[in-house]
Formats: C-alpha cells, sequence, structure tokens
C-alpha cells in the first residue's frame, strides 16, 4: 500500500473570511504545506503589510502621473528592504541562490515557499508584484540558468547585485512585431569580430525604465533563421545607445512598462549568455516557470476581489438592510469564491508536480497544463474584478476609498489575459502538446502550393 503524504494542520492565518485566502489558512487540513511554510508565509505577511501596503496608493498615483523619479525611489527602496528582508531570493525560482547571497533559505525550500512570497506579495496588487517580482523573476534567471562561460565573473556580480537589491534587471524579449512569436525576434546583434553591434527595439519590457540590466533575446543568425538564430547577451545601462521610455499602459503602472531601443550598442562578446544561438531554448526554458508565477499572482488578484466584496457588501447598507442580505450579492460572492477555490486546488497540483520534477522533465511534461493553468487564472481574475466591481457599484469605479483595490485589479487584469502568452496561444499551446489532433486532414492546396513551388524552381534553372 502507497504511503500516504504528510498531512498538517495549522492556526487560523489572515483576515478570517472565508475564502478571502488558501483553505490551509483557515485551520483546514493540507498535504502540502509544513511549519517552516508557515513561518516564511508570516514573514512575507509582515513585510507586506508595514513596507509594501502604506505606499502602493502613492505609488500608483505617481506612476500614472509619470512621476519616475518618485516611483524609482519607492522602488530602489522597496528593493534594498525586501532584500534586506531575505525575500528576493525567492523570486527566482528554486533551488535557492544560496551562492549569490548572504541569507539562509527556509528549512526544506521548495516551490510553495516560492508560492507564498508571490501569492503574499500580490495581495497589494499586479503592479506592486511586478515592480517588486517582475523584471528580477524573470530576468534574472537565465543568467543564474545557463551563466556567461566567457565573463562567470560579470554574471555573478549581476546575480549578486540584483539579489542584494543594489541593481535592477529586465527581461527583453517582446518586441512591437514579435510577441508569442519569439522565433520571429527581429533585434540583431551583428557580430564585429571581438563584439556584437546590437540595433533594434523591444516593447512591454518590466521594469524596463528603472533597470541597470538587460537580459535580452537577440538575433544573431542570418535573416530567416528564426529560432535557430537566437541568443541571449546581458547588456548594462551604462552602454552608449541604450534609450528607455515609459510606455502609457491601461494598468500595472508601479511596474514602469517600457520601449526600449538599442542604437548601435556595442556589447563584448563575452556578455553572451549561455553560448550563441542557443537563446530559443533558454526563453523557453524559464516559460512554464513565468507563467506558474502569473498563474499565482492572478489567483491572488481574484482572491482580493472577494474579500473586498465581502467586507464591502457586510458594511454597506441598502434598502433597510446589509448589502450582503440580498441573495443576489451572496451568489456573486459565491461564484467568485467558487472559482478561486478551484483555481487554487489547481495551482496547488502543479506546484507539487513542480517539487516532485528537475526544470527539465517539468518543461518536457508541464508546458500544456501550466499553459491551461494560466488561462483558467486570468479568466478567473477578470471574472471577479468585473463581478466584485458590480458588487462595490460606483465605489468600484472611483479610484480611492473602499474600493480602490477592485478598481486597480479591474485595470490590471488583462496585463494576465495577454503578457507571458496570450490566452488564444496558451489554449494553442495545450492542444498541440495534448495531441487534440493525432493525424490532421491533408490539405489539397499543399499539393498544389509544392508543385507551383517545384515548376518554379525548374524554370529559374533554365534562365
Amino acid at each position: 500500500m502507497a504511503s500516504e503524504a504528510p498531512v498538517g494542520t495549522f492556526e487560523h492565518f489572515g483576515s478570517g473570511l472565508v475564502a478571502a485566502d488558501p483553505s490551509w489558512y483557515q485551520k483546514l487540513n493540507t498535504p502540502y504545506y509544513t511549519p517552516s511554510h508557515v513561518a516564511w508565509r508570516a514573514k512575507v505577511r509582515e513585510f507586506m503589510d508595514r513596507e509594501v501596503m502604506p505606499i502602493v496608493s502613492d505609488w500608483d498615483k505617481q506612476a500614472v502621473q509619470n512621476n519616475h523619479e518618485a516611483c524609482k525611489k519607492y522602488l530602489k527602496e522597496l528593493y534594498r528592504k525586501s532584500a534586506k528582508f531575505g525575500l528576493l531570493p525567492a523570486c527566482v525560482g528554486k533551488p535557492w541562490p544560496a551562492k549569490h547571497t548572504p541569507h539562509e533559505p527556509p528549512e526544506g525550500y521548495d516551490y510553495f515557499h516560492e508560492l507564498i512570497n508571490c501569492d503574499e506579495g500580490t495581495r497589494a496588487g499586479g503592479g506592486m508584484a511586478w515592480a517588486m517580482m517582475g523584471g528580477l523573476g524573470i530576468g534574472l534567471p537565465p543568467v543564474i540558468n545557463f551563466g556567461m562561460p566567457k565573463n562567470q565573473a560579470l554574471a555573478d556580480k549581476c546575480i549578486r547585485e540584483c539579489l542584494a537589491g543594489e541593481k535592477i534587471i529586465c527581461l527583453c524579449i517582446t518586441e512591437p512585431g514579435a510577441g508569442s512569436d519569439v522565433s520571429n525576434i527581429q533585434c540583431t546583434a551583428k557580430d564585429m569580430g571581438d563584439h556584437y553591434v546590437v540595433d533594434g527595439n523591444k516593447k512591454w519590457i518590466t521594469n524596463g525604465i528603472y533597470a541597470d540590466y538587460f537580459t535580452v533575446a537577440v538575433r544573431t543568425g542570418p535573416p530567416g533563421s528564426a529560432h535557430k538564430g537566437l541568443s541571449m547577451l546581458l547588456l548594462e545601462k551604462s552602454m552608449p545607445g541604450i534609450e528607455c521610455k515609459k510606455m502609457e499602459c491601461m494598468g500595472v503602472w508601479p511596474s514602469g512598462t517600457t520601449y526600449i531601443e538599442f542604437d548601435s550598442v556595442k556589447v563584448p562578446k563575452s556578455n553572451i549568455i549561455g553560448y550563441e544561438h542557443q537563446g530559443f531554448k533558454q526563453v523557453m526554458y524559464n516559460f512554464n516557470h513565468e507563467r506558474w508565477l502569473l498563474a499565482v499572482q492572478a489567483a491572488r488578484m481574484a482572491r482580493t476581489c472577494v474579500e473586498e466584496s465581502l467586507s464591502f457588501a457586510r458594511s454597506r447598507r441598502t434598502f433597510g438592510k446589509s448589502l450582503i442580505e440580498h441573495q443576489v450579492i451572496q451568489h456573486k460572492i459565491a461564484d467568485m469564491a467558487r472559482q478561486c477555490e478551484a483555481l487554487w486546488n489547481w495551482v496547488e497540483n502543479i506546484t507539487y508536480q513542480m517539487n516532485t520534477m528537475s526544470v527539465e522533465e517539468q518543461n518536457m511534461k508541464l508546458g500544456g497544463h501550466i499553459a491551461l493553468l494560466k488561462v483558467q487564472s486570468s479568466k478567473t481574475a477578470e471574472f471577479c474584478a468585473t463581478t466584485a466591481l458590480q458588487v462595490f457599484g460606483g465605489a468600484g469605479y472611483t479610484r480611492s476609498g473602499k474600493g480602490e483595490k477592485v478598481e486597480r485589479i479591474y485595470r490590471e487584469v488583462k496585463a494576465y489575459a495577454i503578457p507571458g502568452g496570450s490566452e488564444e496561444i496558451m489554449n494553442n499551446l495545450a492542444a498541440g502538446q495534448f495531441e487534440f489532433v493525432k493525424k490532421p486532414t491533408p490539405d489539397p492546396r499543399d499539393k498544389k502550393i509544392k508543385d507551383l513551388m517545384a515548376e518554379l524552381k525548374k524554370l529559374k534553372s533554365k534562365l
């Protein structure tokens, strides 16, 4: 008989509102968490409540007003404090980057610790999560995982500085003409002998306007080389020819979404991450982890909508009674809670799978599952944001007051439905990996095209 997973039960934690937090916060049994996770959860929440919650409103306001200096000051200070508190190493995956940080990991550090870090870190909203974890969580892992064989000293310096909160890094993949279609990247790195010259642009880059380091996907192969011609380079802000401009976006304002121009940027060949023409593999290697993080964040945003709606409905009075006493409001909140609970169980299941697999095995087996999880998370967050806004009414349409969190989340949900792989691309990815279509029906046009190409080739040969 197979041994059963140990079951833990822990004291109540959080607001106490049912469905406002995961079930293990509510003294229900769990096979996933240990006392180490309980201590880590308390540590992260203490930091968020003390350092982040008091500044989120003003940071959001300063960001939309393009007060870049105020925003940069907030970001730098938050990075410094979170690094000192030992939270930043939990933003870059597993294992704990012990070589590059003086902080000791929680006992038995695993993906559930990172899950807690991300979940609790999103209570202030998606923009705050992206500001604090966005650039670091996706920009630094390529440097950690693949290194820089020709200049490992620079790689180590970059990792140490970012984990110490001294420097900020961003990931530069998306371009105006290449989003989910990574193999179509046009930003080039021309081989000039002892260095590359980088030309091109990147768009919708998280933390880009504040970044000191840029992990950049570039084309080192010839035109038409598709995924086989991609490489990754580490660029530094001090290199001439890099221009960053903040983009005006719908939401996640504190994250500093950026348009970046690379104009004849001279980059030493030693700044290549891993090896030349291995960039596509490096980009794909971290996509599952990035999408899992986005799913965790969207799940917490959905829960925040439940928590805020229930709290508001209990305090608001309409037609001589509490808003929550109206059955239609009860049903709205129940529908949100139902979807949140289902989503979180899926999140925990995927996290367990990640805990029991190497990254290579995760990438082989979990791509389709995580893609669908991301779709479910963004759709759940969007449903909850819309429903919560209806519960709040005019208060949810206002950027201040009781509906502030819901209004902010409503603006941010599309940042989860599109970046990191749009819902449509994710569904398509899963359909392909699960082999929904075993044997496609031949298209008669394919034969005609093949015949025409053969005839064209024959005619050209006679010229």
